[in-house]
């Protein structure tokens, strides 16, 4: 059988620099050629980033992008890396119009293109568009109706891109009829909590039916909401994973593969299959390869367990922003209690405890354990820290405005808030939101005060995965030998905003547990009212949880992003409206 040596580059892009991706590119081919490999893939839009949003309707990005993979072609030939072929994502166009969705020549399309020789051999344009969840791509693309079949050394590989093996037909069925080889699929797949299985299940059954080797390769990194966390994979035809890349690593997996050879002849015709797909087949080189002297011997690597999984999203999501947005430093408002140590052990695991600054900005209402466990906090991490007392400000608006009951809680909130934003524009820093998904979800925070700040790297998660991250967190520095970075004092003691005396959470919420299930309900899972009674929840809570949801809506736009983890997020995921009557009865 015919031999293949495959590098899939899972790659951090960053959305916009068309000209840093590139050098990534490069970076990476050459590295692959010199490891011997015969094919070199790319995700999807690896050379624009990912997603690009309506970046895509500009016509200048566009243009920018065709230019840079023609330069990239190029350059890949004159540093002598032009032999091997290289699949590569960009953003294409139509040329010509598409009457049935009233879009012109010229309108953007997810593309993928072969590079060999210094020229572009062979493009192609995403054939089904995602448009759910966070993705948008019907609004901005055109689809394409082809199916490419490049011949590399003897065997026959067929390109696809993401969504196209995620949903029935298409590319797959039309894989299985053209007799490829190998289905090689470049993606841009955004993390969601143990997504990596649901993907090896799809790549394993999409395998069978395309009836050959699969080649998956994705992302890196984060972008804005989403983070992309790798586990590129290979997958034979029965299932079997011959090699599986780590996740939220980036770097270049490679295997060697015995692939069947082709039969198919090509002699320019073409041939409509699956979905009115037509199979384009070109040649690059017929001479089979023999199997290697030394075959390299591919990873395969576990994927995370299920807390380490999550924070390693979440680390990926802080650094992400921090850096692509061209900033050194975070400033945190450390309270003590257990949403803002999680942040800040985040933060310092992300980006170094040295660009990590802390500020305590206690009221008379503010404990004396709570302070005391913010600065345990930060002499645990290492991170800079400094404490302001509000109390002075507090007593001058008091003696102006003479404020009561909830007026005067939100008055200290927003007190903290100017407090950090005012450091932030004098230091450079960027504020970090400690809220968490079942604060925000039910409005238990104060606009202009909690919710300031640039990102919000807790905003996915429930209060319950709060405490379990960070007892996980701990518990993996004592097994590392080093110091736990949250006061097990934080995550004992009862979560409390502490704005008036003798103040817990579980005044004005249910606990945590059963509000988080109801919540999981009614933001995850999509249910009524009934149907949650139905599971057993007591009907006036039920009730009440799913009003404070409906009316928080406003508050919830206002809030910074943050990392997405779960399967839908306040934002890119759910969309309410904000003006809005309909009420669960």
């Amino acid at each position: 059988m015919p031999s293949l040596r495959l590098a899939l580059n899972q790659i951090d892009s960053v959305v916009g620099d068309i000209d840093g991706n590139a050098e990534l590119i490069v970076s990476w081919t050459r590295h692959a050629v010199e490891q011997g490999a015969h094919l070199v893939a790319f995700p999807e839009l690896a050379l624009n980033g990912y997603p690009i949003e309506d970046l895509a309707l500009r016509p200048s990005f566009i243009e920018a992008s065709r230019s840079a993979l023609v330069a990239l072609a190029t350059r890949l030939k004159a540093e002598g890396l032009g032999a091997v072929p290289v699949v590569v994502g960009y953003l294409g166009k139509s040329l010509q119009d598409t009457p049935r969705l009233g879009l012109p020549a010229g309108s953007p399309q997810n593309c993928a293109a072969v590079l060999h020789q210094g020229e572009v051999v062979t493009r192609m344009a995403k054939h089904h568009l995602p448009n759910y969840g966070t993705f948008d791509e019907f609004r901005y693309f055109v689809p394409g109706d082809t199916l490419p079949v490049v011949r590399l050394h003897g065997v026959d590989v067929a390109l696809a891109i993401c969504e196209d093996i995620w949903q029935d037909g298409g590319r797959v069925q039309a894989a299985r009829q053209a007799d490829a080889g190998l289905l090689l699929v470049i993606n841009a797949s955004p993390y969601e909590a143990r997504r990596g299985e649901e993907r090896l299940a799809l790549v394993r059954r999409r395998a069978a039916e395309a009836g050959c080797t699969l080649a998956y390769v994705n992302l890196i990194g984060g972008q804005d909401e989403l983070v992309f966390d790798g586990q590129s994979v290979v997958v034979e035809t029965d299932g079997t994973v011959l090699a599986r890349a780590p996740q939220f690593e980036e770097g270049c997996l490679l295997i060697d593969l015995d692939l069947p050879a082709a039969t198919a002849a090509v002699d320019g015709a073409t041939r409509i299959v699956a979905d009115g797909l037509e199979i384009r087949r070109s040649v690059l080189s017929e001479e089979p390869l023999p199997a290697p002297e030394a075959p390299v011997v591919p990873g395969e690597a576990a994927p995370l367990a299920e807390l380490e999984e999550v924070y390693a999203a979440l680390i990926c999501g802080v650094r992400a922003y921090v850096r692509k947005n061209g900033f050194k430093s975070v400033l945190i408002g450390l309270s003590g209690g257990i949403d803002s140590a999680l942040v800040a052990a985040i933060a310092v695991d992300a980006i170094g405890a040295e660009n990590v600054y802390g500020v305590s900005m206690p009221s008379a209402y503010s404990s004396e354990h709570s302070r005391d466990d913010a600065a345990e906090l930060a002499r645990r991490t290492g991170l800079n820290f400094r404490t302001v007392s509000i109390a002075p400000m507090f007593d001058a608006y008091m003696a102006s405005l003479g404020l009561t009951g909830l007026a005067e809680e939100n008055l200290q909130s927003r007190l903290r808030g100017t407090l950090l934003m005012a450091l932030s524009n004098q230091e450079g820093h960027i504020v970090l939101a400690p809220g968490n998904k079942s604060e925000l979800a039910v409005g238990y925070s104060t606009l202009y005060g909690d919710s300031v700040g640039a990102f919000g790297p807790i905003k996915d998660v429930y209060k319950t995965l709060i405490f379990r991250l960070a007892r996980w967190r701990n518990e993996i520095a004592r097994e590392r030998g080093e110091t736990p970075p949250i006061p097990e004092n934080t995550i004992s003691k009862p979560p409390s905003a502490e704005l008036r005396p003798g103040q817990v959470d579980t005044d004005s919420l249910p606990d945590y547990d059963t509000l988080d299930a109801i919540l999981t309900a009614y933001v995850e899972r999509d249910l009524g009212r009934a149907q949650i009674v139905a599971e057993g929840y007591d009907p006036p809570l039920v009730e009440r949880v799913i009003r404070l949801v409906d009316t928080a809506e406003y508050k919830r736009r206002q809030y910074p992003p943050g990392t997405k983890i779960s399967v839908r997020n306040f934002g890119r995921d759910r969309r309410q409206p904000i003006t809005n009557r309909w009420r669960e009865h």
